[in-house]
């Protein structure tokens, strides 16, 4: 269908063409997919914290989400973690959202024609929206730690999708998944580290296909935009366009 490439970390990002994957699983993409499930009005994802705070001033009634090396950023509303979040703290609400890895593939992908988030809760439909946009490049770009170091979860995530796009059975899932509990994601598990990974959070994380939307990633005179799309309806946009371009040459 299309040349399908996978890159690493923001050096990946800088690289990356085409329409551009930004992977993040270990939590910043699986994160912004239960905020919009819990209604937020929108998310605006930054590269620093200190456009974040300069942006939470400017916009009201926003929400500041994030966190550096795991931990929350001093002074924000929450941090990184999707099972702390309280849906009554964001419904309705614009979310300012800056992280170690995710954010930063979203500011780096200077060369892509087109950028959408990714994780394992809605790698299905990435697959599908990809599929429905018929571009002749993709990137999958795997943020990893902090941007600098593999993630096994994110590698995970990647070949999932490069799967389906290629038409390719994907076997033991299942097992790939909870491999990760002792390789990617053991941090959730260290009892030492609650306050900071929950173990909460890996559960959320590793629920594959669980949403049936994609985050595409837009601008505007502020800066970038995290927007919800149902793949149903890019797909049926898509099939229409199809429809009239011969009606067009008419």
């Amino acid at each position: 269908m299309c040349d399908v490439n996978i890159f690493r970390f923001i050096e990946g990002a800088k690289r990356a063409q085409g329409l551009t994957v930004i992977i993040d699983v270990f939590r910043a993409f699986s994160l912004e997919c239960y905020l919009y499930d819990m209604d937020v009005e929108r998310i605006r994802p930054v590269g620093t914290i200190e456009e974040a705070c300069s942006l939470k001033h400017d916009i009201q009634n926003s929400v500041l989400i994030g966190e550096r090396h795991g931990k929350k950023c001093d002074g924000f509303d929450y941090g990184n973690s999707p099972s702390s979040i309280l849906r009554k703290d964001v419904a309705g609400k614009t979310i300012i959202h800056t992280t170690s890895a995710g954010t930063q593939g979203i500011v780096n992908a200077v060369h892509a024609s087109e950028i959408i988030t990714g994780s394992l809760v809605n790698a299905k439909a990435v697959a599908e929206y990809i599929i429905s946009r018929q571009p002749q490049m993709v990137s999958l770009v795997c943020m990893g730690n902090g941007g600098v170091r593999l993630a096994p979860e994110d590698e995970l995530c990647a070949e999932y999708i490069k799967s389906i796009l290629e038409g390719r059975e994907f076997l033991d899932m299942e097992q790939k998944i909870n491999s990760l509990k002792k390789n990617g994601g053991e941090h959730f598990f260290d009892k030492s580290r609650q306050n900071i990974f929950p173990e909460a959070d890996f559960y959320m994380c590793v629920k594959y296909n669980k949403f049936p939307f994609v985050i595409t990633i837009d601008k505007d005179e502020i800066g970038f935009i995290a927007n919800r799309k149902n793949v149903l309806e890019e797909t049926t946009a898509t099939l229409s366009a199809q429809v009239k371009r011969p009606l067009e040459r008419v």
